[in-house]
């Protein structure tokens, strides 16, 4: 586990700053690819949502199983259920206009950057909630792919690759009313790019909280992954689904979907 521990901070790191990428598609493409934004969103939540119900939740059950008397199993439940909690919990603390679970209209990332726009101080306002609010959401994330990585290192790539996708049209979120507001391009990608940085904090969280005790007590290592589980199936269903719904035209998310599992499970298969 201690030679993951580089490859778990640089992912982390990658994943998150990937919002600035969010920030660069506004900023240098005349007109996001809403089609290709889509796609990749439903590829995302594919890859989430078969690692955890097909290899996260399974393998913890498992591990769980000869522990607490044969009841092992209903803990790793409750872990992988207390992560839809957690999540939900905190879309419940973050306001509806600056939730980044709340989708931007296709008609507003269709006209990024382009257009004189009024009431900058509001969009200003949007811009900097907005960034706030995606802070919020990566730092269980980082939590995450951390942890993901210092178990099973192919699986945390695998999360990390998932987490990085649905992270670009988050740093979108951020740049569209900062660049509208400010009409300053490295204002709007550094406050992008700084959204993300909250996910190497949820890393160094695990690091310097839960890091002493992963080899006297390897349980905690697959309570945490459940937990991740559950976290990232809430965020398939009520971030990414939804907005690939919104920017995707016919069977596009389906497709994207579809893939995201079937590279998940080949890869899965080749790496065992």
């Amino acid at each position: 586990m201690e030679g993951n521990l580089l490859l778990a901070f640089a992912l982390t790191a990658i994943a998150g700053l990937s919002t600035g990428l969010g920030g660069l598609v506004v900023l240098f493409a005349r007109r996001p690819n809403l089609s290709l934004l889509s796609l990749g969103l439903g590829f995302s939540s594919g890859v989430m949502i078969y690692i955890s119900l097909v290899e996260i939740l399974p393998e913890a059950i498992e591990a769980f199983g000869g522990h607490e008397g044969g009841y092992g199993g209903f803990i790793a439940l409750a872990c992988f259920f207390g992560g839809f909690g957690l999540s939900a919990l905190i879309d419940r603390l973050v306001p509806e206009p600056a939730n980044p679970h709340e989708v931007v209209s296709a008609e507003d990332m269709a006209a990024a950057g382009t257009g004189a726009v009024e009431n900058r101080p509001a969009l200003m306002r949007m811009g900097m909630f907005s960034a706030a609010a995606i802070a919020v959401h990566n730092f269980p994330e980082g939590m995450a792919t951390f942890a993901a990585t210092m178990s099973d290192s192919t699986l945390g790539i695998s999360i990390a690759v998932a987490v990085a996708i649905h992270n670009i049209p988050e740093g979108i979120a951020v740049a569209v009313p900062i660049w509208f507001a400010t009409r300053s391009r490295g204002k709007a990608l550094g406050y992008a790019t700084l959204s993300g940085l909250a996910e190497p904090l949820g890393a160094l969280a695990v690091f310097l909280l839960l890091l002493p005790f992963i080899e006297s007590t390897p349980l905690i290592v697959d309570g945490l992954l459940a937990a991740v589980g559950g976290i990232m199936v809430f965020i398939s269903f009520d971030e990414l689904l939804p907005t690939a719904r919104e920017y995707g035209k016919g069977h596009t998310v389906i497709l994207g979907l579809v893939l995201g599992m079937a590279v998940m499970a080949v890869g899965l298969l080749l790496a065992g």
